[in-house]
C-alpha cells in the first residue's frame, strides 16, 4: 500500500500530525488547508500548533518530500477528512454543525477514481458517514465504486504522535467491504488493535467514550463545589477515596474544554433528547463550573476592593483547555479571562504555551511579584508545579481550581 498517495483535508491538531506520521511511514502525503499561514509554515518544515514531537516529524517529511501542503484539495488514493465539526448555539440545546465535513466532501468529489478510500475522522453526530455518501453521490460519483468509512481520532493532545500508532483504531464502513479496505489501510501504520465495524457504530463509539469522560468529570466538578461549601479539601477528599480498589474519582478543574469531551455530548443530546438527561445534566454541570469560577474570582476581587479600598489585578494562570498544550477550543480558562475582562476586571494572564492572545495581556512567571494580586490558577501546567506556586503567595490572594498547590 506505500504506493498510495494520501490526501489529508485539514492540518490541524489531528490532521497535522496524522499526515506527517504517514509521511514516516513512507506514503506521498498531500495536505491541504483553507489557512495559507498553516500551509506556508508546513511547506517550510515548520508547524503550526504545539505538539511533543510533530515538529521533528513535520521537518524530516518535509525534507524528504513526502509532505506538501496545499491551500486546494489535490488528486489521491486515499483522503482523510480531519476539519472541525462545532456545533451551532441555540436556545435550547447546541445543534451540530457538520458543514465543514460535508464542504470538504463536495471539494474531493471531482477527484475520486474507483477503489479510492474516503475517510472521516473528524468526531461527528451518528449518521454523518452516511451523508458524505449523499453528497458524493449528488456530485454524481458512483459510490458502489469507492470506500466510505468512519475511523476516529482516539488521541491525549501531548502524546498524539505516540497514540496515533498505539491506539487501538475503530473503522466503520458504509459498507463490509469498505471497512475491511480501510482497516487494511490502517493496520499498515498503527500498532494497536484495528476494529472492525459498521458506521454508524464507530460514530456512536466516539460520542460515548467522549460523554463518559464528561460524566466522570462533572461528578468531581460537583463534587468540589460541595466540599468548597462544606470547608473540605476537595484534593485530599479525592486522594483518600479512590484508596477505595474500585473508586477512581477524576480531578475537578474550571469546567471542561477542548473541541471533543466539551462537544461531543451535545451530539448525541441533539439526536435523541429523550433519553440523555445523564449526558445533558454532566454537560450542564460542567458548563457551570465555569461559572462558579468566574463568582468566585470575583467575589475575591470585590472582597479585596471593598477592605483595601484598591482595585486588584487578576492573574490568570493558564488559558489552554489542558496542561501543556497551546490549544485554546472551548477553553474554560480562556472563558474565565475573557467573561472577567467584559466585566471591567484587570485581567493579566500567564500561559506558557502562547506568545500572544490579541484580547488578554500576557505576562510570564517572572512577572508575577508578590504583591496585591488575584492569582487564579486554571490549569495545571507543568511550569506552575515546577515553579512551586505557593512561594509568590506573599500578600497575593491564591485561588486554587486545578490542584495545582496540592501537588507541594
Amino acid at each position: 500500500m506505500k504506493n498510495l498517495t494520501i490526501s489529508v483535508i485539514g492540518l490541524g491538531y489531528i490532521g497535522l500530525p496524522t499526515a506527517a506520521l504517514l509521511a514516516s511511514n513512507g506514503y506521498s502525503v498531500i495536505g491541504m488547508d483553507v489557512s495559507e499561514h498553516a500551509v506556508s509554515t508546513i511547506n517550510q518544515g515548520k508547524i503550526h500548533i504545539v505538539e511533543p514531537d510533530l515538529g521533528a516529524f513535520v521537518r524530516s517529511a518535509v525534507s524528504a518530500g513526502r509532505l506538501k501542503a496545499f491551500t486546494k484539495p489535490q488528486r489521491g488514493d486515499v483522503y482523510m477528512i480531519c476539519v472541525p465539526t462545532p456545533f451551532h448555539e441555540s436556545k435550547e440545546i447546541p445543534q451540530p454543525n457538520i458543514d465543514y465535513v460535508l464542504n470538504a466532501t463536495k471539494s474531493i468529489a471531482a477527484l475520486l477514481k474507483p477503489a479510492d478510500l474516503i475517510i472521516l475522522e473528524s468526531t461527528s453526530p451518528v449518521g454523518t458517514t452516511e451523508k458524505i455518501q449523499d453528497v458524493l453521490r449528488n456530485e454524481g460519483v458512483d459510490v458502489d465504486k469507492v470506500f466510505i468509512a468512519y475511523c476516529p481520532e482516539r488521541v491525549l493532545p501531548g502524546k498524539i504522535m505516540t497514540e496515533i500508532v498505539e491506539n487501538d483504531r475503530i473503522v466503520g464502513g458504509i459498507t463490509p467491504e469498505a471497512t475491511k479496505a480501510v482497516a487494511a489501510f490502517y493496520r499498515t501504520f498503527v500498532r494497536g488493535s484495528v476494529l472492525e465495524v459498521d458506521a454508524k457504530t464507530a460514530e456512536m463509539c466516539k460520542l460515548t467514550e467522549n460523554s463518559f469522560r464528561d460524566v466522570n468529570i462533572a461528578f468531581a466538578n460537583e463534587l468540589s463545589i460541595i466540599c468548597e461549601n462544606e470547608g473540605i479539601n476537595v484534593w485530599e477528599l479525592i486522594q483518600l477515596a479512590n484508596r477505595h480498589p474500585r473508586v477512581n474519582i477524576l480531578h475537578p478543574g474550571a469546567g471542561v474544554g477542548g473541541h471533543c469531551i466539551a462537544v461531543d455530548p451535545w451530539f448525541i443530546i441533539a439526536r435523541d433528547q429523550a433519553n440523555s438527561q445523564l449526558i445533558r445534566t454532566a454537560r450542564e454541570v460542567n458548563d457551570h463550573k465555569t461559572d462558579w469560577v468566574i463568582e468566585k474570582i470575583k467575589s475575591a476581587a470585590d472582597d479585596f476592593l471593598t477592605q483595601s479600598g484598591a482595585k486588584p489585578k487578576i492573574v490568570c494562570l493558564g488559558l489552554a483547555f489542558k496542561a501543556n498544550i497551546d490549544d485554546l477550543r472551548e477553553s474554560p480558562a480562556l472563558s474565565v479571562a475573557k467573561n472577567l475582562i467584559s466585566q471591567g476586571y484587570d485581567v493579566e494572564a500567564i500561559e506558557p504555551n502562547l506568545d500572544y492572545h490579541p484580547e488578554i495581556t500576557l505576562i510570564s512567571l517572572e512577572q508575577l511579584k508578590k504583591q496585591d494580586h488575584i492569582v487564579a490558577i486554571l490549569v495545571n501546567h507543568r511550569e506552575f508545579i515546577e515553579h512551586d506556586l505557593a512561594k509568590i503567595r506573599g500578600s497575593n490572594i491564591l485561588l486554587d481550581f486545578c490542584g495545582a498547590l496540592a501537588k507541594h
